[in-house]
């Protein structure tokens, strides 16, 4: 009897999750289709732009000041042990460039505007203006999902930059003002060692991506959620947690694919 209980949860599960899936899939085909009706409106993306990019910029860049000093200090006492400490500054550039700034900057963005996207569409769908929406022939897609999704997408590729140049600003006060390496070698050794297809491109290719799921899964967490407070909650709990886990796992792919060769 246990095991037939055990079997039956663990197919309800599966079924939970495929559907899940599928409704998922359903709604960013939704959300593709009708984006092109934005070009006739851009000032709903412009207005979130500054809701989701503008509001995350504080965090993003003292975030990226403190990793980069943090990095700049580390990096200064390893390669001092080889007598590379000239190179602190390729380090630093590359860290930033191809994983800490898009990794660190999608876990940021997830935990302050993809939770206040989750609420906000969770709100709107427990106070039922979604559905007042829809009885006045207003799609709630093309309305509030898209231009929060393509805000997302736009915003988190150049808060990844700022918070890779800040990063590279936070390594040189440690490194060249602090510590006292040559701002020559500095500079130069990072000019001559980063790669700006291989690695800015990259790096930015990464952003895109996890600007895309984690937007997706904060606005379909919320688009989901049963109207009600604790679920609405609970939503934005899971946007944070699968965002993180979609993060990681996508930075293991696309570093596998990008710098295998």
């Amino acid at each position: 009897m246990r095991i037939h209980n055990g079997l039956s949860k663990l197919g309800a599960t599966l079924r939970d999750f495929i559907e899940s899936i599928g409704y998922g899939t359903r709604t960013f085909l939704n959300v593709l289709k009708v984006s092109p009706g934005l070009l006739k409106r851009p000032s709903l993306i412009v207005e979130q732009l500054h809701f989701i990019g503008n509001y995350s910029m504080l965090i993003i860049t003292l975030s990226g000041l403190f990793v980069g000093m943090v990095l700049g200090l580390q990096g200064y006492y390893t390669l001092n042990k080889y007598g590379a400490e000239q190179s602190l500054g390729l380090l630093v550039a590359l860290g930033l460039s191809r994983e800490l700034g898009p990794v660190i900057t999608a876990l940021l963005f997830a935990g302050r505007a993809g939770t206040s996207l989750t609420a906000e569409i969770g709100l709107m769908k427990a106070g039922e203006q979604l559905s007042a929406m829809e009885m006045m022939a207003v799609n709630p897609i093309q309305r509030v999902l898209a231009p929060r999704f393509w805000a997302g997408v736009i915003s988190v590729p150049l808060l990844a930059s700022v918070f890779s140049a800040v990063g590279v600003f936070g390594g040189y006060l440690v490194g060249v003002q602090l510590i006292g390496v040559d701002n020559g070698a500095f500079w130069s050794q990072m000019q001559d060692g980063v790669d700006i297809w291989k690695d800015i491109y990259n790096g930015f290719a990464k952003s895109v991506v996890f600007g895309i799921a984690i937007t997706f899964i904060a606005l379909y967490q919320g688009y989901e959620a049963q109207p009600t407070p604790e679920d609405v909650a609970r939503a934005t709990t899971r946007t944070v947690v699968i965002s993180s886990l979609m993060i990681w796992w996508l930075d293991f792919m696309m570093t596998a694919l990008m710098f295998s060769k």
